[in-house]
C-alpha cells in the first residue's frame, strides 16, 4: 500500500492558513486588500475583543454575484489573474486566491455581498459550508469572522492579549490609511470608533490624526524620479524623532512592503540630522513598472523583490537630502501645555426630604448623559481616539471630521538665519547666547565647530587623493580567503581616496603607503570595517566609513567645552555657521542651535 496520499482540500487549507493568518491583523489586512481590489471608497473595519473574539469588514466596492460568492472560497480561484505573463506584472492588491479559503477553515465565516443585482449570504463553520441562500444587501460586500482558532488550539495559545492584537489592527489600518488617502476608512473596537479618515487624499491630514499637529505641521514634502521610479511623500523635520525604525511606512505601487535597504536609505539620508539610536518619520510612497516588481515572494506578501534596486536606493537617498537641506527648521524649545484641572461638583446636600428620582434628573452625570466628546491626544506612541455616535450605514456618505493643518509660515531655514544673529554673551564657557527677532538664539559652541569643520574637511577629500606617505612598516590585515580572492574589486572602489591593498602570504592582506589624511584615524580598525562592509554587502560604503572619519576628526579639532571665548571668537562661530551647507546639526546629528521664541518668554514672564 502506498505512503503518499494526498491532502483533503480541508487540510491543505489550514495548512495555507498558517502563512496567510498568522493572528487577527492577518485577516484585516487579506480583506482589506480584497475591498481595495474590489473598487471600494468606504471601508468600514469592526473589532471586538482584539479580533479574536470577531472582525466585521464592510465595503462599498463591485461586490460579486453568486458563482463568483462560491467559487471565491475554493483556493487558487481568483478574478484578479488569467495567465503566467500577469504574475510578473502583477497590478492587484491580492493575487493568490488563498485569503478567503484559508480563513474559512480556521473560523467561523459569513459573506453577504451583491453586485447591484443580486445578493448572496454565505456562511461557513471552520471549512464547511452550512447557509446558502439569497438575500437583500447594499452593493458591496460584508465579511464577519469570529471563532478565530477555537478548534485550532495551538495556533490560539499563542494569540496575546486583546489590547495587543488590536494594536497590530490599529498599526495597519493607520498604514492602510496612508497608503490609500483617497478611501475613507474607519476602525471601531468594541463598538466605538478609534479612527477614521476622509477619504479626501491628503496625507497630511491623515497624519495630523496619527501623531497630532506638530508632526503634520512640520512634515516636509518630497517628490522625485528616474527613468524607471518616482517616489513622494512626507519627510518628518529631523527634530521630531522616535526610538524605534517603525515609523518609516513604505509603499510599493500602494501595496505595503517591508524592506530593511530601503529603511536604511531613509536612514542614510536622515544621518547628518539626526542623534544615533533615533529614527525618523516618513510617508514613502514609491511607484514602478510593475514588471520590475516580484511580489510572489511570501503568502502574506509584505515582501517584494525589485529589480534595480540600487538605482532606487539612490533615488531615495537623494530626493529625501535635498528636502532635508532645502526645509530644515531650527530646534525650537517649548514647555509642553499644562493640562486644565477637572473640578468635580460636590453632591448637594438637602435639608429637607427629596425624591429620589428628582436628585438623580439635577444631578451632574445626568446631565452629560448623551455627550460624547471628541477626544484628540497628540501621543505618537498612543493611538488617537475619537469617540462619537455610532457610524451611519455605508451607503450614506456623510462628511467625516477634518482637520485642517496651520500653515507655518516662519522663515529660519538656510545659513540666512545665522545672518541677523547678535551675540550676546557665553554661557557656562560653553554655549553663545544670541538674540534675533524670534527672540533668544542657544548656540553649542562644540557642536557648530564640529559642523564647519567636517564640512571644510569633505570638500577636501572630494577630489582624488595623489598625496600619500610611504610606510616603514606595511600594517597587516588578517582576512578570509574570499576577501583575499576580491581584492582587486575592493581596489577599485578605494583607490580613489588612496587606499590600495596588496595579498600577503594566503591570509593577509597589507597597506604599504596611506594618504595624508590617514593620519588622525585608528588605521587598523578603519581598514578592518571597511573589509568587514565588503564582506556583509558585497561592495565598500566609504562614503559612509570616510563620513563617521570626517566626524572624528572634525570632533578633535573643534572648540571644547568648558572653554571660555573671547566676543571675536563668537562671532567667528556664528560666521563659520553662515557657511556651511547645513548649519543645524553636528555631523553626529545633534543640533548646534536651538531657539527659545520671544512669545514663550512672554508666557513663563506671565506676560500673556
Amino acid at each position: 500500500m502506498a505512503k503518499i496520499h494526498v491532502l483533503s482540500e480541508h487540510l491543505t487549507n489550514m495548512i495555507a492558513a498558517g502563512e496567510v493568518v498568522e493572528r487577527p491583523a492577518g485577516i484585516v489586512k487579506e480583506c482589506v486588500e480584497n475591498s481595495i481590489d474590489a473598487g471600494a471608497t468606504v471601508i468600514e473595519v469592526e473589532v471586538y475583543q482584539g479580533g479574536i473574539e470577531r472582525i466585521v469588514i464592510t465595503d462599498d466596492g463591485c461586490g460579486m454575484d453568486h458563482e463568483d460568492a462560491h467559487l471565491a472560497f475554493m483556493r487558487h480561484a481568483t478574478s484578479k489573474m488569467h495567465s503566467e505573463e500577469e504574475l510578473f506584472n502583477i497590478q492587484t492588491m491580492g493575487f493568490r486566491g488563498e485569503a478567503l479559503p484559508s480563513i474559512a477553515s480556521v473560523a467561523q465565516v459569513e459573506l453577504q455581498t451583491s453586485n447591484g443585482e443580486e445578493g448572496t449570504l454565505l456562511r461557513y463553520n471552520y471549512g464547511s459550508l452550512d447557509v446558502d441562500e439569497p438575500c437583500n444587501c447594499p452593493r458591496g460586500t460584508k465579511l464577519d469572522v469570529s471563532g478565530l482558532f477555537v478548534k485550532t488550539p495551538a495556533r490560539f495559545k499563542h494569540l496575546k492579549s486583546t489590547s495587543y492584537e488590536f494594536s497590530v489592527i490599529a498599526d495597519l489600518m493607520n498604514k492602510m490609511a496612508l497608503s490609500h488617502p483617497q478611501i475613507r476608512f474607519q476602525l471601531s473596537h468594541d463598538g466605538r470608533v478609534v479612527f477614521q479618515t476622509s477619504g479626501n487624499g491628503n496625507i497630511q491630514e491623515i497624519l495630523y490624526q496619527m501623531y497630532g499637529k506638530e508632526v503634520a505641521q512640520n512634515a516636509i514634502p518630497f517628490e522625485g524620479n528616474n527613468e524607471d521610479f518616482h517616489i513622494h511623500g512626507y519627510a518628518i523635520q529631523p527634530k521630531i524623532n522616535r526610538a524605534t525604525k517603525y515609523f518609516m511606512f513604505l509603499t510599493l505601487n500602494t501595496r505595503l512592503i517591508r524592506s530593511v535597504a530601503i529603511q536604511k536609505a531613509i536612514l542614510d539620508a536622515y544621518s547628518d540630522y539626526m542623534p544615533p539610536n533615533r529614527f525618523p518619520i516618513v510617508v514613502l510612497q514609491m511607484d514602478s513598472d510593475t514588471q520590475l516588481v516580484d511580489v510572489n515572494v511570501h503568502p502574506n506578501k509584505w515582501e517584494v523583490r525589485l529589480s534595480k534596486q540600487g538605482e532606487m536606493l539612490d533615488l531615495i537617498k537623494t530626493t529625501i537630502q535635498d528636502a532635508l537641506n532645502a526645509s530644515l527648521k531650527t530646534v525650537a524649545v517649548s514647555k509642553p501645555e499644562k493640562k486644565s484641572v477637572v473640578f468635580e461638583q460636590p453632591e448637594i446636600q438637602y435639608s429637607y426630604p427629596i425624591k429620589q428620582q428628582l436628585k438623580e434628573n439635577k444631578s451632574i452625570e445626568q446631565s452629560f448623559k448623551n455627550y460624547n466628546p471628541v477626544v484628540i491626544k497628540e501621543k505618537a506612541e498612543q493611538i488617537q481616539i475619537y469617540e462619537e455616535k455610532p457610524a451611519p450605514e455605508i451607503k450614506i456618505q456623510e462628511e467625516p471630521i477634518s482637520y485642517p493643518i496651520p500653515k507655518d509660515d516662519k522663515n529660519d531655514k538656510g545659513p540666512e538665519f545665522f545672518l541677523h544673529l547678535q551675540v550676546l554673551a557665553q554661557l557656562h564657557d560653553s554655549y553663545i547666547l544670541c538674540s534675533n527677532e524670534e527672540g533668544l538664539v542657544i548656540v553649542d559652541q562644540h557642536a557648530a565647530q564640529e559642523r564647519y569643520h567636517y564640512e571644510q574637511l569633505n570638500e577636501k577629500l572630494l577630489v582624488q587623493c595623489t598625496n600619500k606617505q610611504p610606510l616603514m612598516v606595511p600594517i597587516q590585515l588578517d582576512v578570509s580567503s574570499n576577501v583575499l580572492a576580491q581584492y582587486m574589486t575592493i581596489n577599485e572602489k578605494t583607490s580613489f581616496f588612496g587606499i590600495e591593498f596588496e595579498p600577503f602570504g594566503t591570509d593577509q592582506l597589507i597597506l604599504r603607503e596611506i594618504p595624508l589624511w590617514f593620519h588622525d584615524v585608528d588605521q587598523k580598525q578603519f581598514l578592518q570595517d571597511l573589509l568587514d562592509y565588503f564582506v556583509e554587502n558585497q561592495d565598500v560604503d566609504m562614503a559612509k566609513l570616510r563620513k563617521h572619519m570626517i566626524a572624528t576628526m572634525a570632533c578633535h579639532s573643534s572648540i571644547r567645552f568648558n572653554r571660555p571665548l573671547s566676543m571675536q571668537e563668537m562671532k567667528q562661530v556664528i560666521l563659520d555657521l553662515q557657511k556651511c551647507k547645513q548649519p543645524y546639526h553636528c555631523p553626529h546629528g545633534r543640533p548646534t542651535v536651538i531657539v527659545m521664541s520671544d512669545n514663550e518668554l512672554r508666557k513663563e514672564f506671565e506676560r500673556g
